[in-house]
């Protein structure tokens, strides 16, 4: 074929692909400029821009196609070549000697073809759309800078972006004119368009990256943790598991968060105040004592919480780094938390003392309970005159604190923040398999764990959530888990449900999701989920592979729940109310995956990957005896 100059004319007999209809082929010869030409069968370019980018974005069209928000006319199109190579989709591709062989294509294109230079050509409107038309993207500049634009799009399959960036006029005088006239047109608007060609390529990353393309996180290490005091992480330990901070003083910390049960309890819904043992062997007493209901939630585990970029706690997180009150934190106690608290942790401290169903008690019971029962701030002057009229607890706050010359001046506060530095120091743990992988030990894997995590960061999309070094977005998200127990309900809300995060934003696109865990020794920490509604890390990996079918199965025998009979009747009342369960069967955030039982045996074996090989021996450890002399569970 004949290298075209200023006004000649390209001829050559039109030849067709398999597939492609006659209509389609250029009718008569024609001036054109000597540009690469696709002619996409009968698609207008509105129907391209509507569906054909959308589906390319998603991955579900990799084909050449075309696309423009502009075009300019032409006659009718001068008479062309089938290019090398195969075309599906009725494209009739020409080839020209006058392009540079220089054109790179989307993946899984079979059309390898010749030259620099996209141009779609719409057959119906017989119109030429040019790759810097597209979204009206032409960012002049130095070719220095458009060839670095260029590289910057191309990975991302952006082909029609990429050619934007590496267009330039051929032929003519004529179609360099038009072309520098556009230039000039675009440059008015040249910094607002790299902004949103930016935002673009984020968002074509994540919804055209290929299986496996997930990136590990960087590795924990001490640096990534707040240094926490050590003697005041020791009196922490101690008020940790002293039952004084309870308004019965029958119940500590460590009641529901036990060493032995790697910080957490073992039940789907704990026993707070009221009931009598330990762990999964918890009981809900009977006769006058008995519990009037269950805690609403999983008590959460306590592993890693003192990292620095832990700005949230609680499954809704209703308590955050925030200085929307002045003290420091958005929590449920708003404007009556008091300042000086040094941490989340220490923030988180101080509710479940004012809680009447976790450490309070019932009001007639105690002072705690009344005070609670007036306002959440009239608790923690009580607790700390307790605890420090305690000889020995008095001598250690003044040791531990160093603004404290004698017990009278520690308050609340101190108590708070020694319970937060041995919580931020106690359960922080990274020397899991996992960990060494992440360090170069490609032997800490074993195989299966190793497909387990090749399926977490690519085909399953795990870390769409479960991202960065705490394996954690800490966002909120739906995941469509079975309701049972008493919910943790607003004031005016009939029925014993649990609308997640939307308690806290009052959002209505915020109900029934919930803050999503980090990972860290989560095979220690069963059953899972707000509520514990999943007993196994099997069952709570297929629940996220396929969350309707999973809910749909659902029993009510699989939550770990200590009897209660006079509970019966209100534990799985949800479940009866139809509407509530439409509403919540159709709020679900995370789309199903298809996996096969090998990969989801390969997901578990590498979530027990992430244990850590010290998890189960702390620094610290429970103590056994307390400075109250009350006994320790």
């Amino acid at each position: 074929m004949p290298r075209s100059g200023d006004g000649d004319r390209v001829q050559a007999s039109p030849q067709r692909l398999p597939g492609a209809p006659a209509s389609l082929l250029p009718r008569s010869a024609e001036r054109i400029e000597p540009r690469l030409v696709v002619v996409h069968e009968g698609v207008s370019v509105i129907d391209l821009l509507g569906g054909h980018l959308p589906n390319h974005l998603l991955g579900a069209d990799r084909r050449v196609g075309v696309a423009s928000d502009g075009g300019q006319d032409i006659p009718h199109v001068g008479a062309h070549q089938v290019g090398r190579g195969q075309a599906d989709s009725g494209l009739v591709v020409p080839a020209h000697s006058g392009l540079r062989a220089r054109m790179s294509f989307h993946r899984c294109s079979q059309v390898p073809l010749e030259g620099p230079d996209w141009v779609g050509f719409d057959p119906e409107a017989e119109r030429m759309h040019h790759p810097y038309q597209f979204l009206r993207l032409g960012v002049p500049g130095t070719r220095r800078r458009k060839k670095l634009l260029h590289r910057l799009f191309e990975p991302s399959g952006l082909h029609h972006i990429a050619r934007g960036f590496q267009f330039r006029a051929r032929g003519g005088g004529a179609g360099r004119e038009r072309y520098r006239q556009k230039r000039r047109g675009d440059q008015a608007t040249s910094s607002r368009i790299f902004r949103f060609a930016l935002h673009v390529l984020l968002i074509s990353l994540c919804l055209t990256s290929p299986a496996g393309a997930g990136e590990l996180p960087q590795p924990l290490t001490d640096a990534d943790f707040p240094p926490f005091d050590a003697e005041q992480a020791a009196l922490g330990r101690l008020l940790f598991y002293d039952k004084i901070l309870s308004g019965n003083q029958n119940i500590s910390c460590g009641t529901c968060h036990h060493h032995d049960h790697a910080g957490g309890d073992g039940l789907s819904l704990g026993i707070g105040e009221g009931g009598a043992g330990l762990g999964p062997e918890r009981k809900a007493s009977s006769g006058s004592d008995r519990i009037v209901r269950r805690i609403p939630r999983n008590a959460p585990a306590l592993w890693n919480l003192g990292h620095r970029d832990v700005k949230a706690l609680f499954h809704d997180g209703r308590l955050s780094v925030s200085d929307d009150y002045g003290n420091g934190f958005n929590s449920p106690a708003e404007e009556f938390l008091p300042e000086g608290l040094n941490s989340i942790l220490a923030a988180q401290a101080l509710l479940p003392i004012a809680s009447r169903h976790e450490m309070a008690g019932d009001p007639g019971e105690n002072e705690v309970a009344g005070a609670a029962s007036d306002r959440i701030d009239k608790v923690w002057p009580i607790i700390a005159k307790r605890v420090r009229t305690v000889p020995e607890y008095g001598a250690m706050l003044v040791v531990a604190f160093d603004h404290v010359s004698s017990p009278e001046e520690a308050t609340i506060v101190e108590i708070a923040n020694a319970i937060g530095a041995f919580v931020g120091s106690e359960w922080r743990n990274h020397d899991s398999p996992f960990d060494r992988h992440l360090a170069g030990d490609n032997r800490a894997l074993s195989p299966e764990g190793l497909r387990g995590m090749e399926l977490f960061y690519g085909e399953a999309g795990c870390d769409a959530c479960h991202s960065g070094p705490l394996m954690t977005d800490q966002g909120f998200h739906a995941l469509g888990l079975p309701q049972f127990g008493p919910g943790r309900t607003r004031a005016f809300d009939p029925l014993p449900r649990d609308r997640g995060r939307l308690n806290e934003s009052d959002r209505l696109e915020d109900a029934y999701r919930f803050r999503t865990p980090a990972l860290r020794n989560v095979s220690l920490t069963a059953p899972y989920g707000h509520n514990g509604a999943m007993p196994t890390l099997e069952a709570m990996v297929r629940h996220h592979l396929d969350p309707a079918a999973s809910l749909a199965a659902w029993t009510p025998e699989t939550a770990r729940l200590p009897e209660a009979p006079w509970l019966a009747d209100s534990d799985f009342a949800i479940l009866a109310d139809r509407m509530e369960t439409a509403r919540h069967g159709a709020k679900i955030d995370i789309a199903p995956v298809e996996l096969g039982d090998e990969d989801v045996a390969a997901l578990a074996a590498f979530l027990e990957s992430l244990a850590g090989e010290t998890a189960a021996t702390r620094p610290l450890g429970a103590p056994e005896r307390v400075p109250s002399g009350l006994p320790v569970d």
